[in-house]
């Protein structure tokens, strides 16, 4: 069978299966696209591919000048009542250091913008992080400090004695906190994948200091992505030495307390004063460890996926170059999937799957009977796409060979089996056994699901309408104990577009069984650049938001504090224009369960407005009435 054959393959193999495999050789499947308007049910196929997304060249564009006070927009639409709050987006604000550019989209200088909701208006701010990195290139106008993809510049005016004691030292490494956005505890930090946060006043977009967790605990590096806690506790994985060896540590940064000491004094403690190791794990290559965006959690399991894109410590060291020439790529190597205990921070179980690489989790839950744990992840069939993120590499997309597969992200569901097994089982043996892992729904569910149905004019239902064995949909996860006493699991396919920035109802169900999912699509085969889809993981269903020549940034669900289901809320995204509206940004608002749009903000801003990364959407808290005397 193909899964024995592949876990016994000698690792020094020319290549290994990949993920993908089984979902790009099976026959494209049949998908309908309905449009909303059309209520006699009629399915229409046919799509305009001579506009896509490689006519998109805003990932080069420049902020000129930022917005430092608040912008009034024109507002279309309602508004609803409950929606107060502030959106905070973090993406690279500008390539350019005087007659420079840097080499690569992840080096761009961090840009935050904002948009703020409050009764029924919205406005619009932007201001650039003012980390070390970018208050000295622009002093000096030339690129100081080394970033992800681009080379600093050496100071000409400096000696051959400094540039030689330069290279043990710390001093270049950047600042420069362009990904992501988080809060810990009641402040707003932009986040890269080195130790360094900026905090940011989430009213004046002002940078207010930086913090070091160098200075609070032993980490090198760490994901741009933690995770937030309904209590306010903040999880991270972050890669350090510890027990002299280089691991990767599950770092808990508890909310902020105040403690007496002995002599009677209070003291108060930050998260960053309480980062604790709760987990830890020895990495597969000491000198070659994987590259790590995002990590899962549930109930009771912090999830590490190690894929094998690995970065080359002795490289970085010895040839002093940017991260991204030491990353290298193994296609004969298999990606690991541990399970850690949260109570004691030990491994429980690693599973073995096929080849992928990976920037995002969408999610991660235990089953209701605590027998499985489900693992859904944006996967591409390799790495390539980080080498075509070079800004020369971005100006040629249309030159770049099977640019479908270079792009083609696919949401896969792995579901690990965590019983108990037995060295008996044949190694053909399926483990997964359970007819649905939405065990929570089914429960709730009456017989007939009756789901959302769309009534605006950008709102799509893409749909299987003809169900065969061929069709990729309908492949189901596998999961296998071979006779070594490994786990080898292949996934099962989400949904049949390309999608990436996934994000959830994350305020209830963050590491809890899920059934929704929002994200961008970059499928050629609609007209349009950007799609945003919410993809229904229960019935295999999509609808997508979409309008010509608008790019949208990455959805964000807010959910509706008095709402029951689990989509009942608002869907957030900033949009930005392709050609001749580089100077607008908007605000657009989607009803979340049938995902119309509801609400429109577009601002006219002075310069242009670059493509952003990632946010985050603070609701502001609602006081009830039946409070209020």
């Amino acid at each position: 069978m193909k899964f024995f054959k592949y876990c016994v393959a000698s690792p020094t193999a020319d290549k290994l299966p990949n993920v993908l495999d089984a979902f790009e050789d099976a026959e494209p499947r049949t998908s309908e696209v309905y449009d909303s308007t059309n209520h006699n049910g009629n399915c229409s196929t046919s799509r305009d591919t001579s506009r896509d997304f490689r006519d998109n060249l805003v990932w080069l564009r420049n902020c000129e000048q930022e917005v430092v006070e608040p912008l009034a927009g024109e507002l279309t639409g309602n508004i609803p009542k409950w929606l107060k709050g502030t959106l905070l987006r973090n993406g690279l604000g500008s390539l350019k250091v005087g007659e420079h550019t840097f080499q690569h989209l992840f080096d761009g200088s961090a840009l935050v913008h904002r948009f703020r909701i409050e009764n029924g208006e919205v406005t619009y701010q932007s201001r650039f992080v003012q980390s070390d990195a970018y208050k000295e290139n622009k002093a000096a106008q030339r690129i100081v400090f080394t970033e992800f993809g681009t080379k600093s510049m050496p100071d000409p005016c400096r000696s051959i004695f400094h540039r030689v004691s330069s290279m043990f030292s710390q001093e270049e490494l950047t600042d420069n906190t362009m990904v992501s956005v988080y809060p810990f505890g009641d402040e707003f930090y932009t986040i890269t994948e080195m130790p360094v946060m900026h905090r940011i006043d989430p009213t004046t977009l002002q940078t207010i200091n930086k913090v070091k967790l160098t200075d609070y605990i032993n980490i090198v590096h760490h994901t741009a992505h933690p995770l937030v806690m309904s209590d306010g506790t903040v999880y991270n994985i972050g890669m350090g030495i510890r027990r002299r060896k280089l691991q990767y540590n599950v770092v808990c940064f508890y909310p902020r307390r105040e403690i007496t000491d002995k002599a009677g004094n209070k003291k108060e403690l930050s998260m960053f004063d309480q980062a604790t190791y709760v987990a830890s794990i020895p990495c597969r290559r000491q000198l070659n460890p994987s590259y790590m965006h995002s990590f899962g959690i549930t109930d009771n399991y912090f999830i590490i996926v190690v894929q094998p894109l690995t970065l080359s410590i002795s490289k970085m060291m010895i040839k002093r170059q940017p991260p991204v020439s030491s990353l290298k790529w193994h296609k004969n190597k298999s990606t690991l999937i541990h399970v850690i205990s949260r109570g004691t921070g030990r491994l429980v179980r690693t599973f073995v799957s096929e080849t992928f690489f990976f920037f995002h989790i969408i999610n991660q839950f235990e089953t209701r009977d605590e027998q499985y744990v489900v693992l859904d992840i944006c996967c591409y069939r390799d790495s390539k796409l980080i080498e075509h993120l070079y800004v020369e590499s971005v100006k040629n997309l249309k030159e770049i060979p099977d640019l479908k597969k270079l792009l083609g992200g696919k949401p896969l569901r792995f579901v690990l089996p965590m019983k108990r097994t037995h060295a008996g089982i044949p190694p053909d043996h399926n483990l997964i056994t359970v007819e649905t892992v939405h065990q929570n729904l089914v429960k709730q569910l009456v017989p007939n699901v009756v789901d959302h149905i769309a009534n605006g004019t950008n709102c799509n239902v893409v749909t299987d309408c003809k169900v065969d064995c061929k069709n990729a949909l309908q492949r189901k996860p596998t999961a296998h104990r071979l006779s070594d006493g490994s786990f080898f699991v292949k996934p099962e396919l989400l949904c049949d577009l390309w999608c990436e920035m996934p994000r959830i109802n994350d305020s209830s169900h963050l590491g809890k069984e899920y059934r929704y999912f929002y994200a961008i699509s970059y499928d050629t085969d609609f007209n349009n650049a950007t799609t945003i889809i919410k993809v229904d993981t229960y019935q295999k269903t999509v609808k997508t938001w979409q309008e010509e020549d608008v790019i949208a940034n990455e959805p964000i669900f807010v959910a509706n504090p008095n709402g029951k289901n689990e989509d009942d809320g608002v869907v957030v995204s900033s949009l930005i224009w392709m050609k001749n509206y580089e100077n607008r940004v908007a605000l657009l608002i989607l009803d979340a369960a049938t995902f119309t749009e509801i609400a429109r903000a577009t601002f006219d801003t002075p310069g242009p407005v670059p493509k952003c990364l990632h946010g985050w959407f603070s609701l502001d808290k609602q006081i009830s009435v039946d409070t209020i005397e």
